[in-house]
């Protein structure tokens, strides 16, 4: 698959940011994210019919390109940070209007090619060009035009701004924006959250003191291996994993967290000589509904939380002188759900209020943060974009008929619903040396689908 760029521009606002918000002062919990920019890869089929109907391929992908600039412009004045620059040395973004960097790029080839094989490699290479380091621009675009007339558009965002509610809630306004124009009775985001809406203790003893963050893996360490699991192997893995006892039904989530969970403690019992150590599964969550008293319509920021679960190894599991078989096995699936839906019920369950929000969020972050240094206990950190609406993002043309993500530089699994709307797609970024056994796990094999759902949207 050969790329061209074709152009590279910043993308300003349509309208100056007043001065009084030209400096976004970060809040506690953005300063302790990861420099990252975590990418959104959005497919769209050809629309055959516009292109027949209104003129040639290369006018349809002109007024495309135009409609999602002017777009992009007017979304802009509302999301004003995204065209501004992070200034590291003050842990504050200066809203300059400098803007948001936007690639243009030509592929040679097909969009069903990358659907079908959707090799890493060629996945990456649709997002790679807006990327850049954390004093670049926060926000970056890469279209990517197929000759079939195909579209891929590419989304990074600064994690050090925005977590994932924030990242989809600036995607679907620009989308919206593009496919019927700027609506001035639309809610306007909230930034500038820390002090003016949520308090900051004034004493920094007040704070968690933040150990630190767990290295990035290099990209000769890491790798991020997609896996499906279909409605079907779903339904099939909940009748498995049923239990009288539960007082629901599990959710999609915690099914297939339970069984990733599971096929890593899998892989880390054989790193440890066959003992099973206790472990933890961390799910991020969107704390803005738990927030008392209620925040101001479309809050952005970060505003996740974590909750953690956590698997108690037996206490004689030492390896060497245990019972393997029994000491060491590994724990049922069903017990693993089990957990899994008492921790993340009670945490629907606990509500925060304003003034504890930061102390809060930095104490669970804190948390992880130290058991994963003192290295005592395994922890797998997971995030789910499930129910989010990644699959309604019409710029104009159509809903994509995939959405992806690249390889994340840390281990971390990432849920996102399947096509189908009824399947998860898990993004699972792993050590590379550890992965091969991951993906040999028993359950894994018998629950993830091969099968390409798009064939008919393509």
């Amino acid at each position: 698959m050969e790329i061209q760029i074709l152009c590279r521009k910043l993308i300003i606002p349509s309208a100056p940011t007043p001065p009084h918000l030209r400096i976004l002062k970060l809040s506690p919990v953005d300063q302790v994210q990861y420099s990252v920019k975590p990418p959104f890869l959005f497919y769209y089929s050809a629309d055959s019919s516009s292109t027949n109907s209104t003129g040639s391929t290369e006018k349809v992908e002109r007024r495309r390109i135009n409609r999602l600039e002017t777009s992009l412009s007017e979304t802009l004045t509302r999301f004003y940070p995204l065209a501004g620059r992070y200034m590291e040395d003050g842990n504050w973004v200066d809203c300059n209007d400098e803007g948001a960097e936007f690639f243009v790029a030509k592929v040679k080839g097909r969009l069903v090619q990358v659907i079908l094989s959707r090799r890493d490699e060629m996945i990456d290479e649709l997002g790679h060009l807006a990327g850049g380091a954390s004093t670049s621009p926060v926000a970056s675009v890469q279209v990517n035009m197929f000759d079939c007339g195909g579209v891929v558009i590419g989304i990074r965002v600064s994690h050090r701004l925005f977590d994932g509610f924030s990242a989809i809630s600036f995607v679907t306004s620009w989308a919206t924006a593009s496919r019927q124009g700027m609506d001035e009775d639309v809610v306007w985001p909230t930034f500038a959250m820390a002090n003016s809406i949520l308090p900051v203790p004034a004493n920094d003893l007040d704070l968690p003191k933040m150990r630190p963050r767990p290295p990035l893996m290099g990209t000769d360490n890491g790798v991020t291996k997609r896996i499906v699991f279909d409605g079907a192997k779903i339904s099939a893995l909940r009748a498995i994993s049923h239990d009288p006892s539960f007082p629901r039904q599990p959710s999609r989530v915690e099914l297939v967290t339970a069984l990733i969970w599971r096929a890593l403690m899998r892989v880390s019992r054989a790193k440890h000589g066959g003992s099973l150590r206790t472990s933890s599964a961390s799910h991020a969550i969107n704390s803005r509904p738990r927030i008392v008293p209620p925040l101001p319509p479309l809050p952005l920021g970060n505003l996740q939380s974590r909750v953690t679960t956590t698997f108690m190894a037996a206490a004689d599991s030492g390896g060497g002188g245990g019972n393997t078989e029994v000491d060491d096995k590994l724990p049922e699936l069903k017990d693993l759900v089990g957990l899994l839906m008492d921790s993340i019920t009670k945490s629907k369950e606990t509500f925060v209020s304003r003034e504890d929000v930061y102390p809060t969020l930095l104490r669970r972050k804190n948390e992880i943060h130290e058991a994963v240094e003192k290295g005592e206990v395994d922890v797998f950190m997971f995030a789910s974009l499930c129910r989010f609406p990644i699959y309604q993002v019409d710029f104009g043309w159509g809903k994509p008929v995939w959405v992806s993500r690249v390889h994340a530089p840390y281990e971390a699994t990432f849920l996102f619903d399947a096509e189908d709307g009824d399947g998860i797609e898990a993004w699972v970024s792993f050590n590379k040396r550890d992965m091969p056994l991951f993906l040999r796990d028993t359950y894994i094999l018998a629950f993830t689908s091969k099968s390409n759902h798009l064939m008919s949207k393509i």
